[in-house]
Order: C-alpha cells, then structure tokens, then sequence
C-alpha cells in the first residue's frame, strides 16, 4: 500500500509545475492532499479529477484558502469530510478528510500554522488542545489509522536546518513540541517516517525567502501519523525533490499492509 502525503500550497499552482503528470508515474493507492487552496467548482480541468482514482475534496468556505482532498484507487465505503462537534470553526477552513475501507481509515489533515500572528497561534493552540483528546479517542475505536499531512511542527532537533534560531518561533516552539511528545508516546500513535532509519537533514518544507530550497534549509512537518498495527508494516519511505512542485514535497511512504487486509 504506497500512500503518499502533499501540501500543494494551490492546486491549481502545482498543476502547473507538473505536480500531476508527476504522480501519474509513481503508482500510489491512496493520495492525500493539503492546501488546495481552490472550490471544487473551479476545478474543471481532468487532471483534477486523476484516471484511475476516486477523487474527493473538502473545501475551505473561504474562497482560495485551505483545503484538503484524498484521491483513491479502491472506492472508500464512506468519506467523512470534517472532524465535527467542536470543530465547527476547523471545518469551516476545510482542514479533515477521512475515507474509510473496513477497519483502515486515510486521512488528510493540514493543522493550522500560527506563522502569521499571534492570532492564527492562538487558533493553532484551539486545535491542539480540542484535537488531543480526539487523538486519544481514536486510538481506542479498534480502527487503524494513517493520518496524512502538513501538522506545522518539526518535532526535534533533526527536522529541521535551523533549530538554535527558530525557537521561539511557531513550529518549534517547545508546547507544540511537548505535544508531539505527547502524540508519539502516551497517546499511542506512530511516527512512521521513523520507523526507518533516514539520511540526515530530512526535510519537507522549505521556505521561499533567501536560498532555502538551495541550500536544504528546511523543516520536516508533513507526516503520516499512524496507528502502531500500521508502523510495524512501513516498508519504504521517500521524500521527492527531484522538482520543486510547492514550498513542500511529497512525502511517500509504502507499507506491507494492504487496503483489503482490511475489509
């Protein structure tokens, strides 16, 4: 089961710069995208739609912001747009699509970024503190989890270039570091990036002041988050930057489990 994970910070941008004719090539059973930045109305073009998937999406109500979709090979038996009761003011930005095949749920989630003002920090803190207990919840339904996408943390030192000069700065502030702490060890939940040793200064976003991309002066924070039944199955991991597709790449993870193990 190859799974891949991207932020395309626009849809329609990264169309552009190839992204599609990129993944035509790479033979995933499930794709899940963040930042789309797009209403599924104004996607009409086919590549939006890719052959050979079931495409679905859940968009922001504001016009050109957030975004997530998930596109499959197997039909889900359910898509579950949104995380619901005590969600409304997450949902409203189109951040949480979930399909179901049996007792395997893949999920696209982009966590709020609080980059841009101590107001968007004190939304990211709003979805961490409601999202914990959720995290926990799932953890005991008796489902297996691969939650995809852009969670806007670097979780230590190795995610990213610059960890002295950064902080104090969203991202890497110790809290949300604590609460990856947290996710990866009482709560139960994997980091399956992990699970495999990785080459040094790893990373998946880079940003587009100065020479960030040219000199590999990144952080990594896109992740699968998965359940430990799943971890134990990652066979094979890789980040492309073959390309700059978006401020992110594409994370790819393949594991030994497959979608009918499940149903």
């Amino acid at each position: 089961m190859r799974i891949i994970s991207f932020n395309a910070n626009g849809i329609r941008a990264t169309a552009r710069k190839g992204f599609f004719d990129w993944l035509a090539s790479q033979d995933a059973d499930v794709v899940c995208i963040q930042e789309t930045k797009a209403q599924k109305h104004q996607l009409t073009a086919p590549e939006f739609d890719p052959d050979g998937y079931h495409s679905f999406y859940f968009d922001a109500e504001r016009k050109g912001y957030s975004g997530v979709a998930i596109y499959s090979r197997v039909e889900p038996d359910t898509v579950v747009r949104g995380l619901g009761e005590g969600f409304e003011e997450f949902d409203a930005e189109g951040r949480y699509i979930e399909a179901r095949f049996g007792r395997l749920s893949v999920a696209s989630l982009y966590l709020p970024s609080g980059s841009s003002g101590e107001h968007r920090q004190d939304s990211k803190w709003r979805f961490l503190d409601a999202f914990m207990p959720r995290l926990r919840a799932m953890r005991g339904e008796g489902r297996e989890y691969v939650l995809c996408g852009d969670w806007n943390i670097a979780h230590t030192r190795a995610d990213l270039k610059n960890w002295r000069g950064n902080q104090k700065n969203s991202g890497f502030l110790p809290e949300e570091r604590a609460w990856l702490d947290e996710l990866f060890g009482d709560a139960g939940w994997v980091d399956a990036f992990r699970q495999l040793d990785q080459p040094e200064h790893s990373y998946t976003w880079w940003s587009h002041r100065g020479q960030a991309w040219a000199n590999n002066t990144g952080w990594r924070i896109d992740y699968h988050v998965v359940t430990p039944g799943i971890g134990e199955t990652v066979e094979r991991t890789a980040i492309y930057t073959g390309e700059r597709l978006s401020d992110h790449a594409p994370l790819t993870i393949d594991y030994a489990a497959a979608i009918d193990d499940f149903r």
